[in-house]
C-alpha cells in the first residue's frame, strides 16, 4: 500500500476519496485548515494556512509517494473576472505550483491533480462532445486558473521523475451536493414552474462515486501517467430526462414552461437563479473514449442509482 497526500480532504470530493483510500489500506496525509470531524490510524493530520506560493509542506511529503490534489479555490459566480483572477491564480496557480515542486524534491512519483472540463469551454455543439484533442477555451477565471496549473505543472514535471495525471471532471454530483445541482433539486422540490420546456441540451455529469473510484484508479495505472483524462458517468442524459428522473425520485414531477427571453431573463434575474438556467439551457457533453482505451476503465456506478441516492439524501437534509 502507499503514503499518500490528499488536499481537500475536508471537501465534497475530499472526504469521499479519503474513506476509499483508507478502506483500501492506504496510509494518508492530510492537510488541513481546520480539524476532521473523523480520524483513522492511518491518517495523519497535518495543519495549515492554505494554498499559497509560500506555503511550506515539507513535513507532511515525508516518504510520501502519491499526491492526490483536489483542494482548490473553487468557482464563485458572484464574483467577477477582475476580482476574481488574482485570488483563482494565487490558489489554484501558484499554490498547485508550490506543492508540485516540494513533492517532486520530496521523492513522491506521481501527482494527480484535479482540474476541470471547463478548460475546454462553457458548452458544446451538438455531437461535438470535448474531447482530449480539444483546444482549450477557458471562459471564467476559475477555468483559466485551472488550464495555468495544467501547463505549469507539465513543464514542472517535465524536468523532474514525478510523473504527472490531468484530470478534467464535468460538474460532480452525489449524495450532499451543493451548487447547482442542490438549486435544481429545490427548486423542483418546491414546485416551482421552470421555463425550460422545449430544452433539449444534452450534459455530462460525473457521480461522485464515480469520479472517486477513477481516481483511486489513477493513482497506481502505469498508463496514466503524462496524461490528460477526461471522466463522466459515460451516459449523458438530456434536461428533460434528468428534471424528469430527480421530479421523480422527489415525488415531484417538473413544471415545465415556455417563456420568452425577456421575461425569462427577467423572472431569472428577479429569483437569483439566471446563471442556472441560462447554463441549463446549454450543452456540455465529454467524449471519455480515450479514458476507457487507456485505462481499461468504465464507470462502476449507474447514473440512475447515483441520481436516486443524491436525492435520498436530499430528502433527509433538505
Amino acid at each position: 500500500m502507499s503514503k499518500i497526500l490528499l488536499t481537500g480532504s475536508s471537501g465534497f470530493i475530499g472526504q469521499a476519496l479519503a474513506r476509499r483510500l483508507l478502506a483500501e489500506g492506504h496510509r494518508l496525509r492530510l492537510p488541513v485548515r481546520s480539524p476532521l470531524s473523523w480520524q483513522s490510524d492511518n491518517a495523519m493530520v497535518f495543519p495549515f494556512d492554505g494554498l499559497e506560493a509560500t506555503t511550506d509542506w515539507s513535513g507532511a511529503l515525508v516518504g510520501v509517494d502519491v499526491v492526490v490534489h483536489c483542494a482548490g479555490r473553487t468557482p464563485d459566480m458572484n464574483k467577477t473576472a477582475s476580482d476574481a483572477l488574482a485570488e483563482y491564480h494565487r490558489c489554484n496557480v501558484d499554490g498547485s505550483v508550490r506543492l508540485a515542486g516540494q513533492a517532486a524534491r520530496a521523492g513522491a512519483r506521481r501527482f494527480v491533480f484535479v482540474s476541470s472540463v471547463e478548460v475546454c469551454g462553457e458548452q458544446t455543439q451538438p455531437e461535438q462532445p470535448f474531447s482530449i484533442e480539444s483546444v482549450p477555451a477557458p471562459v471564467s477565471p476559475f477555468a483559466v486558473s485551472k488550464l495555468e496549473a495544467e501547463r505549469a505543472l507539465f513543464a514542472l514535471t517535465a524536468s523532474s521523475r514525478m510523473e504527472i495525471v490531468i484530470i478534467r471532471p464535468p460538474p460532480v454530483y452525489g449524495p450532499g451536493v451543493k451548487g447547482d445541482f442542490h438549486a435544481l433539486m429545490q427548486w423542483l422540490d418546491h414546485g416551482k414552474p421552470l421555463p425550460l420546456a422545449g430544452v433539449e441540451s444534452r450534459r455530462s455529469m460525473v457521480s461522485r462515486s464515480n469520479l472517486v473510484d477513477f481516481l483511486t484508479h489513477c493513482i497506481h495505472h502505469p498508463a496514466a501517467a503524462g496524461h490528460i483524462l477526461h471522466v463522466s458517468d459515460g451516459k449523458d442524459l438530456t434536461l428533460s430526462t434528468l428534471l424528469f428522473q430527480l421530479g421523480e425520485a422527489l415525488g415531484k414531477p417538473p413544471r415545465l414552461t415556455h417563456m420568452s427571453a425577456w421575461l425569462l431573463k427577467n423572472r431569472a434575474r428577479l429569483s437569483g437563479r439566471y446563471a442556472l438556467i441560462e447554463r441549463l439551457k446549454t450543452s456540455m457533453q465529454i467524449d471519455i473514449e480515450h479514458t476507457r482505451r487507456l485505462l481499461n476503465w468504465t464507470p462502476p456506478y449507474e447514473i440512475d442509482d447515483s441520481l436516486a441516492q443524491t436525492v435520498a439524501h436530499f430528502r433527509k437534509h433538505p
